[in-house]
């Protein structure tokens, strides 16, 4: 497998550099840049320092932690962001958008959320039928509970 090399712009000397923990996952932790504090029901954007260059074709997942929820009593709005391969300028920080459940303190430094590097999805074309030929499952949510 080929290394990429990704051009980075920390905005804070103030979190640790961007590294993957070895041996136990290729997700990669993102860190608040400043310190947050929320109020139950109260939503914010969290600053991560970081913009990246991303190679050409790519885009980066954004998620929490699975630690993230327990300890800080946030959850991440989009559930899921996305960073695509555009937003790349030289102020393009990236956020988490984060909602409280509970009040919280978070610290600058603290791990609060993942990303990884994923290809972009292919180009595909939709071809329009009346009927699909797959076997008909029922719908959705008919699998049963169990």
């Amino acid at each position: 497998m080929v290394m990429q090399t990704i051009k980075i712009k920390y905005f804070t000397d103030a979190i640790d550099k961007l590294d993957y923990i070895d041996g136990k996952s290729d997700w990669i932790d993102l860190r608040a840049a400043a310190d947050v504090t929320m109020k139950a029901g109260e939503f914010k954007l969290i600053p991560l320092g970081v913009a990246m260059k991303l190679p050409d074709g790519y885009e980066a997942h954004i998620v929490p932690r699975s630690s993230t929820f327990k300890n800080f009593g946030i959850i991440q709005t989009n559930h899921q962001g996305i960073v695509d391969g555009s937003y790349c300028g030289d102020n393009d920080q990236w956020y988490m958008p984060a909602y409280a459940v509970r009040d919280t303190k978070i610290h600058v430094n603290d791990r609060i959320c993942q990303f990884r590097i994923m290809e972009n999805q292919p180009k595909i074309c939709f071809d329009e039928v009346e009927h699909l030929e797959g076997a008909d499952r029922g719908g959705f949510g008919t699998t049963g509970k169990s």
